[in-house]
């Protein structure tokens, strides 16, 4: 290996020799590790000349390079336009003295996102001006001082945990250390330090920081590498509760709706309504069982349910096949050795694997996707780029890519390719920190363009049994950003509404999702020990994708909006969150959705997105909120149809005393309507928020087979007074099915309100 180093090298030197005069140039670099190139100081004129030199493939200028990495406060414009309006000292004060919790698997306190060394602005340690009371509790990896002043309480809920199965105290860690990983990454994502360099395995992908880089952070860790019961999420959840918690992040939840109960009255949306009536912000994953209709798990008006969408940065990866064909695919990996120079010996798994003298053995699906070392033939794979399959074990989710790394390692794979099988059609494929250069190729197109190329260059007997290998390739760089892709789009996981009341799938006049944020290819810190993800094990940072990782930025935005507001509601910030949302992508474009098939986009609707995409600056600023309390929520409980007010009583404490004539009555920023006969009369009140009198134009688009009247059309209303809307739909056509509109709202200000609508005509 350190010949071939020695050997890159000189083939830099000779090539600038023999092309450039000998003192005319500046050689600064070989680069001859993770990418075959040099770099040196030339004229205009000589880049020229080097770029139609035999062995060189492109020659790029230096034109700077711009910082950057979770990216998503870029994406979102908090440094540009939301933190400045916080604090001068922008991201250095964004988040100050609000405290979220995260009900989760913990954290890792030894984190640089989560350290308090910024010596010119200390976290004070006094938390008590902050109305919170917190503990921190230590065990193993989690000694004394772990609460920094950035962490200001760590608790841990294991007995629900432990009377389920026996617990691993290696593996799971009884203490408030993140054995896991995913704690870490959700934490830091809404509030993880700002500029922390993310650096995986030498490489530097940028800087991180959260999105309230300032908010103290609350840990409740109730979910362990081996179980995770409800009865410990809820106990975390009451804790979080009681100790005075702005913000709540529950980036878990159950894996089911309740069978024997309604929806929103089981136990965690319970949960999150005493969350509600104590003041706290909640925010939710809609869950990763998307894009099937009424797949969310969040259900009640009182939490704030986060879909995910994308951003525009990708990291393109790319296969080139000797004779210049390129194949892209996905992957987070480096070069194969002497990219982009040298080819390497192509081998298909199954052309590879140990035989039995002359006996050919029978192929399984292991050995097609590269699971174990001893299936092969260690001479034929040696210093080789191997094509894995993917196939059975992958479909039934038994196979692993890490099987496939540590096969490579093992062995002295030059570098993998994962390609997709005609058996199975396309896979799903998410960037994956490889720890050696490999490449996924998910859609079969792409895959039987490298097949049909193998089979062209490689020599078999009669037997079939290959005699010569003859196909080439290399896998390039595929750890570099690229930023131009059409965003935000739905991502294909991400749970879709409508919501339903009960196991039968009776429908919820509730909207959800309620939002739609960032959740796809985030980067957070991570935890060494990496049991969520073997692959990621001794990793400080990852790239994930999920509700998970789009339900934090929701939390750190709301928690920017409550500092800036202090006496805001829980409401009040769902409101501004919600009525300010855009629905139109980068491009100008109606949001697209991922769905069934793996390379085509859709139009999404409010069932996909939400209200929408998060705006943080025109959240921050909303103009006009639609408040709502607990008694709001009760009144909301007492409307729904087939529900006993004993059982309500029974589960709130509080007796149907009032109840809404139509549970689309209740005050909140969307109108959904799942059974409209004839006609309807829905009231949305507004409070203005903003120090000026504003007068506001309204307009509608409404849901296909209604009209839909605005009563008053236009008003004017004062700082911190309050305007009723009525909103009038009538049907004019039974359509038996959901189709979505809006009212917009438009401020002579410039604030503009907008309530989606979403309406089955029956």
């Amino acid at each position: 290996m350190a010949y071939e180093v020695k050997k890159i090298e000189e083939i830099h030197d000779e090539i600038l020799r023999s092309t450039l005069k000998n003192g005319s140039y500046t050689k600064l670099y070989s680069f001859k590790h993770v990418i075959n190139a040099f770099a040196v100081r030339t004229t205009a004129s000589q880049a020229k000349k080097l770029k139609k030199t035999k062995g060189v493939k492109a020659v790029e200028e230096d034109k700077g390079v711009k910082l950057m990495t979770t990216y998503t406060p870029d994406f979102l414009e908090l440094p540009q336009q939301v933190w400045p309006k916080i604090s001068s000292d922008g991201a250095r004060r964004a988040g100050e003295d609000i405290v979220i919790g995260f009900v989760d698997t913990g954290i890792n306190p030894t984190h640089p996102s989560f350290a308090a060394l910024d010596l010119t602005n200390p976290y004070s340690s006094n938390i008590s001006r902050l109305n919170f009371s917190g503990d921190c509790e230590t065990g193993p990896l989690f000694p004394a001082g772990s609460c920094n002043g950035k962490i200001i309480s760590a608790r841990f809920f294991s007995a629900g945990a432990r009377a389920s199965v026996a617990l691993n105290s290696s593996l799971d860690i009884l203490s408030p250390f993140d054995a896991s990983g995913h704690g870490s990454h959700v934490a830091s994502i809404a509030a993880g330090n700002a500029g922390v360099p993310v650096i995986v395995d030498g490489f530097f992908y940028g800087q991180a920081s959260g999105m309230a880089p300032r908010a103290r952070i609350a840990v409740y860790k109730a979910i362990y590498p081996s179980i995770g019961t409800l009865v410990d999420v809820i106990a975390a959840i009451d804790q979080a509760i009681m100790d005075g918690v702005d913000v709540l992040t529950l980036s878990v939840g159950p894996d089911e709706p309740p069978v024997d109960k309604p929806t929103v009255l089981g136990i965690f949306d319970l949960a999150m309504l005493l969350a509600r009536k104590a003041g706290v912000f909640v925010v939710q994953a809609v869950g990763n069982n998307g894009p099937s209709p009424s797949s969310v798990l969040s259900y009640s008006p009182w939490v704030v349910g986060v879909a995910a969408g994308s951003t525009d940065r990708s990291y393109p990866a790319s296969l080139i096949l000797d004779g210049g064909q390129t194949v892209y695919g996905v992957g987070l990996s480096g070069p194969t050795l002497g990219a982009p120079l040298l080819q390497h010996r192509l081998v298909l798994a199954r052309d590879a694997f140990r035989t039995n003298g002359s006996v050919l053995q029978p192929l399984t699906s292991d050995i097609e996707e590269c699971q174990r070392p001893d299936n092969f033939d260690p001479a034929a794979v040696f210093g080789t780029i191997v094509i894995c399959t993917f196939s059975d074990g992958f479909y039934n989710q038994m196979s692993t890519v890490r099987a496939i790394t540590q096969t490579a390692r093992t062995l002295g794979f030059m570098g993998f390719i994962l390609i997709a099988n005609p058996r199975f059609g396309d896979y799903v494929a998410e960037p994956v920190l490889f720890s050696a250069p490999g490449i996924l190729i998910p859609t079969v197109s792409a895959a039987q363009i490298i097949l049909r190329y193998y089979e062209e260059k490689t020599y078999r007997d009669k037997r079939g049994i290959v005699t010569q290998f003859g196909a080439r390739g290399r896998i390039d760089e595929g750890r570099n950003s690229v930023f131009d892709g059409k965003a935000p789009v739905v991502s294909r996981f991400s749970s879709r509404g409508p919501a339903f009341i009960d196991a039968n799938r009776n429908l919820l006049d509730v909207l959800k999702p309620d939002i739609l944020a960032p959740g796809h290819q985030i980067w957070g810190a991570w935890s060494l020990p990496s049991a969520f993800d073997p692959i990621l094990t001794g990793r400080s940072f990852a790239i994930l994708s999920g509700t998970s990782m789009a339900t934090p930025h929701i939390a750190g935005i709301g928690a920017l909006i409550k500092q800036l507001n202090p006496s805001w509601t829980p409401a009040m910030i769902a409101s501004a969150i919600s009525t300010t949302a855009d629905e139109y992508d980068s491009s100008g474009e109606v949001i697209s959705t991922e769905s069934y098939e793996i390379s085509a986009l859709f139009p999404s609707n409010h069932f996909d997105h939400g209200a929408g995409h998060v705006n943080p600056a025109r959240a921050l600023d909303p103009g006009l909120v639609l408040p709502a309390g607990f008694e709001d929520y009760i009144s909301f409980l007492c409307s729904l149809p087939n529900i006993n007010p004993v059982t309500i009583r029974a589960a709130t404490g509080v007796s149907c005393t009032t109840a809404l004539s139509h549970p689309a009555n209740l005050n909140h920023p969307s109108v959904t309507i799942s059974a409209l006969k004839e006609s309807l009369v829905v009231r949305r009140s507004f409070q203005n928020v903003s120090n000026k009198t504003e007068t506001y134009l309204g307009s509608v688009l409404p849901p296909n087979g209604t009209t839909v009247r605005l009563i008053p059309s236009y008003f004017t209303v004062p700082p911190q007074r309050t305007q009723d809307l009525d909103i009038e739909f009538n049907v004019t056509q039974v359509l038996n099915k959901f189709t979505f509109g809006e009212v917009v709202l438009t401020g002579s200000l410039n604030h503009i309100i907008r309530i989606p609508l979403s309406v089955k005509t029956i």
